[in-house]
């Protein structure tokens, strides 16, 4: 009797009409970009699209996140001090890496100048800009904010930095418990983990149109004129965020023996849906899946990405130090390096642990201007382009996390390298 012949891998499925993922991320930027500009009305009124897929996106974040690292640790009990060892390597990474961005953001401003020539008198500060100084958080406040005082409150309000918290006691205490209890909850959790990645598949299948109206919406309200008058800070922030890139991410990944091309492959999908939709929660769940087919094992990703997003905010730290000495410069204030290097030490401090603020940035750079003697209506006029800027810098969140993720699996030995190709007979 015959053997039957093995059956062949399927093909990979190439999306809609053929047409991939990747493609239809940029088709739709491209058409939410025409749309905006031609039809700013039609183009505002898809804002419910956008937030639909927003929605989608935070309403899976905290099951994913809280399965994925109670598994992962509480499924290595037996070795909590490499939790630990873990927590403390993190740390020292995101450290180093952010204080890179702010003396590249802090170089590029005072190089190009972008502040100057431009004129403060007929911007003024609104109640809602006036509003932001009071959220800026003290380095009490965010050791308070650490700490959830209701899991339950943490999860609907998508506090990923409580939720974090929270996992980590209750994972350290599942290792500790011995039996039947410890292994149906890491079973169930387990099962939890794995439905909400397939849960990611289905959202990611809506992700197109979600982000197209996203982008639609922010040209059609803010236009492609707003950018003429500040394209040198737009141009400035693009450029040191470039250099960043170049001096900083890649030789860390050279470091760390990262190959460029496949970690590329990995992330650009996720990379997309930062850049388009200027929200890191929206890239989250699809950067976790991207890090765990790159190689890292799930309990490094469950724990330095939601950490990172936190305390390693590269993007946003480099946008911070140019925008507060662009104000600086557009209010005709001289600001001494020495109190340039003091706002810098006060902006590395304030912006941990606020990912979860509702613009983050803007409310950490308020506090900074008002600490400073700054004029708040510098943010005024940034806030003309702060949508483009919002692109950029989230987008360089999300590789900087990425690629610490990456950097972190290779420091603790786990980086999987991908099976060899065998060779054709």
């Amino acid at each position: 009797m015959a053997h039957a012949a093995p059956a062949s891998a399927p093909a990979p499925s190439r999306g809609f009409l053929g047409i991939g993922f990747t493609q239809w991320v940029v088709i739709a930027m491209v058409a939410g970009i025409l749309l905006g500009w031609q039809a700013p009305d039609v183009a505002q009124a898809l804002k419910p699209l956008a937030t639909i897929f927003l929605r989608m996106i935070k309403s899976l974040i905290v099951p994913l996140l809280f399965s994925t690292l109670v598994v992962g640790i509480a499924g290595h009990g037996d070795d909590m001090a490499r939790v630990g060892r873990l927590a403390w390597r993190s740390f020292i990474y995101f450290e180093v890496v952010t204080t890179l961005a702010l003396v590249i953001g802090l170089v590029a401003v005072n190089l190009a100048k972008p502040g100057v020539g431009i004129s403060l008198a007929t911007a003024s500060a609104s109640d809602e800009v006036k509003a932001l100084v009071t959220k800026t958080p003290t380095f009490a406040s965010v050791l308070e904010h650490t700490v959830p005082q209701s899991f339950f409150e943490a999860a609907a309000a998508n506090e990923v930095l409580q939720v974090v918290f929270f996992a980590i006691l209750f994972a350290v205490s599942l290792a500790r418990v011995q039996g039947p209890s410890r292994t149906i909850l890491l079973d169930g959790l387990q099962a939890v983990s794995d439905v909400m990645f397939k849960f990611v598949a289905i959202v990611m299948a809506y992700a197109p149109i979600g982000i197209g109206a996203a982008i639609g919406v922010t040209v059609g309200k803010s236009g492609l004129g707003v950018m003429v008058n500040l394209a040198k800070l737009v141009a400035t922030l693009y450029g040191a965020l470039l250099v960043f890139v170049v001096l900083v991410l890649v030789p860390t990944a050279l470091l760390f023996r990262i190959p460029l091309r496949r970690f590329w492959q990995a992330i650009r999908q996720p990379w997309l849906i930062a850049f388009s939709t200027a929200s890191s929660e929206a890239a989250f769940p699809q950067a976790m899946e991207a890090m765990e087919k790159f190689g890292v094992p799930r309990r490094i990703v469950a724990f330095v990405l939601p950490a990172g997003y936190s305390f390693n905010l590269d993007g946003s730290t480099l946008y911070l130090a140019v925008a507060s000495v662009f104000v600086a410069q557009a209010a005709g204030i001289d600001m001494p390096i020495s109190q340039q290097l003091l706002m810098m030490l006060t902006l590395m401090l304030t912006s941990k642990g606020v990912a979860a603020v509702p613009r983050a940035s803007l409310v950490i750079l308020s506090g900074a201007l008002a600490q400073f003697g700054l004029p708040l209506e510098g943010i005024a006029v940034i806030l003309g382009v702060d949508a483009v800027m919002d692109m950029a810098r989230t987008s360089i969140n999300l590789m900087g996390n990425c690629l610490a993720t990456a950097a972190l699996a290779r420091w603790e030995g786990e980086l999987q390298e991908p099976a060899p190709v065998p060779a054709a007979a």
